[in-house]
């Protein structure tokens, strides 16, 4: 009975940070969008959120990673989807399919999702956050990559896991520029625009 209790504290504080974690997230989100990503500090952030800046660096690693730690664990849902993909079908094809899930979660909040991509394009530090972000995904998806080109995941001299990691990913990119950059009112959907990048590829 008392594992159980300790078991279930453990999962409320578990919650109550994720929760707490998100909130200051969306408030330093929010802080950029207004001002302005570099013109944003820690300090106004933690001033609107209300906490101390040891407890936003407990939460962050950077002031990027409160923009991007959502993005960034993507890259665990992008492997489950791409290992789920028929073992028989094309490399790039699986690629593209397993790619569906990542634009879901993008498409499931478009107006902060293409307020993110402006902020990426228009800062330095914010756009080398997001490039270490693709190669950490870089680093997860390689081996299974690998494994359906029949390939040895160790194997450093066969280039075909690297390039088309880097192919898919800088599609998912220029594919959310695009979307960012056009009108609402004649707007296509991001999956139309991933689709067309990535046909652009094999073609």
């Amino acid at each position: 009975m008392e594992i159980e209790r300790t078991g279930a504290r453990t999962g409320a504080r578990a919650l109550a940070r994720q929760a707490m974690k998100a909130q200051v997230s969306a408030m330093a989100f929010d802080l950029c969008v207004e001002r302005g990503y570099e013109s944003t500090t820690v300090e106004e952030i933690c001033a609107v959120a209300g906490i101390s800046r040891s407890t936003f660096f407990r939460y962050f690693a950077s002031k990027e990673d409160a923009l991007l730690g959502d993005v960034a664990d993507s890259g665990e849902h992008l492997l489950v989807a791409l290992r789920a993909r028929p073992d028989d079908e094309q490399v790039w094809d699986a690629l593209r399919h397993a790619l569906g899930s990542l634009i879901d979660r993008y498409a499931a909040d478009p107006e902060r999702s293409r307020q993110l991509a402006r902020l990426v394009r228009g800062a330095p530090a914010l756009a080398a956050a997001h490039h270490e972000k693709n190669a950490r995904w870089h680093v997860l998806l390689r081996p299974e990559l690998a494994r359906r080109l029949g390939s040895d995941p160790s194997d450093e001299l066969d280039p075909r896991p690297s390039a088309l990691i880097a192919a898919a990913l800088g599609c998912v990119d220029a594919a959310l520029a695009s979307w960012a950059a056009s009108d609402a009112d004649t707007r296509t959907p991001l999956e139309d625009i991933l689709h067309r990048a990535m046909t652009a590829i094999t073609t």
